[in-house]
């Protein structure tokens, strides 16, 4: 079980709870010990005539008091294992939520959401059973099963013992044999759940996408064949439990009719008497639980041990954007961006997305971007976040190289409106004032203003205080995009980055956001993503992408004067201009 090592801090950490745990488990078993020895001399004051009610209504009683000791013993051995499995739930799910903030985009790019959520839900809980009732019956198991064979042998004789205990070794080879298999299958299982659950949550966003395009037939085809991936999957570890859990009890079995054999001629010759021949067969039938206990184990085990696997593959993954070892003490940013010579790669890429860009932008200046799709805009933007990490030299702010700047520094300067507007399921108020526990007064109705969706959220059923759904799904475009851009002003930061953030809107409301945007631009740093020269052109500086490169470079009039690709995508939107007037 090497996979449990990962979980070491937690068990030097809530030691001391499994260990009162195990102790009023072992309470627990050792009462239950006692009352096969009573029925026995009960059964022998009974044979021998020494029977009296008030004797009787006192073993009832020392046996009700025991069953109520138990009761009081199983509630804090409960309390105690259970609970704390519930402590490694909650901390393994808090790791791992927290563990994912830290990757970087790169990482999310490889691995599907439903997996990431399969680790959240199944694995977890498997590894919970594993830690909870899985140590419960291991722990009980084992001492159940020795205490058991040596009352066996004090009640009655080590011949009947032995022959009682005859089937256990086989029991061992099968839960060695069937415990490989069931882990192997369980990671199956885990692995085909991934799939189903990634499957519904892309078909469950995608919706509307489907229902346009009249897919339904499709889509549901593609989920039946992966749900029946998952139920193959099922199927293969339940043919194991079938067999596994069966034979246990066919063993169990097994010592039951040898000991009524062997037992029952001894009690006839006189060997043994007739209470501890009750008791001995008490004894068995309390040896049962632990025989079938150890299936259960294995099997609690072999899956959390599976799930554990694939947990702690996911914890070895790291960020490639790391903090700076010793960062310098930064806590705030004027503004000035310089970019030397940056020419960077995806990772997994061989195609550079951007080759030999250099530019100087003071605080307080505008940059913008122009450029055909793919051209290379948007991974700027993810650089200068520091999704992604430049090769060292290459991006400076206030004069430092990125790299050396902490993360949260650089992030908490930079406004950053992306092209696909993503809101959260909750409030207007919620998502504009994202940056705040608690916003100024006033910060985000200033915000929407300027971004131009005051009045439209004014106009909801509850105002700012309206729920948006499900990624902003009761919005329009356009409406998204704005929230967008009134949460990235409502943090009031040095540098501004809009990404193409005005393509959702008409040209009239594109106009009246850049007249509010101007004076806010006017005091901070901004790089301007578009393709409407409209956006752009009052930019201090402008630069042309293809293909990574910069090919072009200067104010919108020396880019109109040079006549190139600036100038035909000006004189392009001139026309598209003056045929939507005519």
């Amino acid at each position: 079980m090497r996979a449990f090592r990962s979980l070491r801090p937690f068990f030097r950490r809530y030691w001391h709870r499994y260990a009162l745990g195990i102790l009023w488990l072992l309470v627990v078993d050792v009462l239950q010990l006692i009352t096969p020895r009573l029925l026995g001399r009960f059964a022998d004051a009974y044979e021998a005539g020494q029977l009296t009610v008030a004797l009787a209504l006192r073993y009832a009683g020392l046996i009700l008091g025991l069953a109520l000791l138990v009761a009081v013993g199983r509630y804090f051995w409960r309390m105690y294992i259970n609970g704390t499995a519930r402590l490694l739930d909650y901390t393994l799910r808090q790791r791992l939520f927290e563990h994912l903030q830290s990757l970087s985009p790169s990482f999310f790019d490889r691995h599907k959401t439903g997996d990431l959520m399969a680790h959240a839900t199944n694995d977890i809980h498997a590894i919970r059973h594993a830690m909870g009732p899985g140590i419960v019956m291991a722990v009980d198991s084992l001492f159940l099963s020795v205490a058991t064979l040596v009352s066996m042998f004090l009640v009655a004789n080590w011949r009947l013992t032995l022959l009682a205990s005859l089937p256990l070794p086989f029991l061992a080879w099968a839960v060695t044999h069937f415990g490989g298999q069931i882990h192997r299958r369980f990671r199956r299982v885990q692995e085909a759940f991934a799939q189903l659950t990634d499957t519904v949550q892309e078909n469950l966003w995608g919706v509307r996408v489907i229902r346009s395009f009249a897919q339904e037939a499709a889509e549901e085809a593609k989920f039946a064949r992966v749900n029946e991936a998952y139920v193959r999957a099922q199927m293969r570890l339940v043919r194991v439990s079938a067999v596994f859990q069966p034979l246990v009890q066919f063993v169990s079995g097994l010592s039951f009719v040898l000991m009524l054999a062997y037992g029952g001629a001894m009690v006839l010759r006189g060997t043994i008497s007739l209470g501890d021949f009750v008791a001995f067969n008490s004894y068995l039938g309390m040896l049962v639980w632990p025989v079938m206990a150890m299936g259960f184990v294995i099997n609690h085990l072999q899956r959390g041990s599976a799930s554990m696997e694939r947990l702690n593959a996911l914890f070895a993954q790291r960020s490639e954007v790391v903090e700076a070892e010793n960062p310098l003490p930064v806590q705030s940013l004027k503004g000035s961006i310089e970019v030397r010579n940056l020419t960077f790669t995806y990772p997994g890429s061989t195609t550079p997305a951007l080759q030999d860009v250099s530019f100087r932008l003071e605080a307080g200046q505008t940059l913008a971007l122009v450029g055909r799709t793919g051209s290379g805009k948007s991974t700027l933007a993810q650089l200068l976040l520091r999704l992604y990490d430049p090769p060292r030299g290459t991006i400076f702010l206030d004069g430092h190289d990125i790299l050396d700047l902490p993360l949260a520094t650089v992030r908490e300067s930079i406004g950053y409106v992306p092209q696909e507007s993503f809101l959260f399921s909750t409030t207007v108020a919620k998502n504009i004032g994202l940056a705040f526990a608690e916003p100024p007064p006033g910060r985000l109705e200033a915000a929407a203003r300027l971004a131009q969706i005051h009045d439209e959220v004014v106009a909801l059923p509850q105002g700012y205080e309206t729920e948006v759904g499900e990624r902003g799904v009761t919005l329009s475009g356009g409406q998204r995009q704005r929230i967008a851009i009134a949460r990235a002003l409502a943090k009031d930061p040095p540098i501004l980055i809009l990404d193409d953030a005005l393509s959702a809107v008409d040209t009239q409301t594109e106009e009246r956001i850049l007249q509010g945007l101007r004076e806010v631009i006017r005091g901070r740093t901004t790089l301007l993503i578009a393709h409407r020269i409209s956006t752009v052109q009052q930019a201090d500086q402008i630069l042309v992408l293809d293909e990574g490169r910069v090919v072009e470079r200067g104010t919108h009039q020396e880019l109109v004067a040079q006549g190139g690709f600036y100038a035909w995508l000006h004189e392009r939107q001139l026309l598209e201009a003056s045929l939507e007037e005519v």
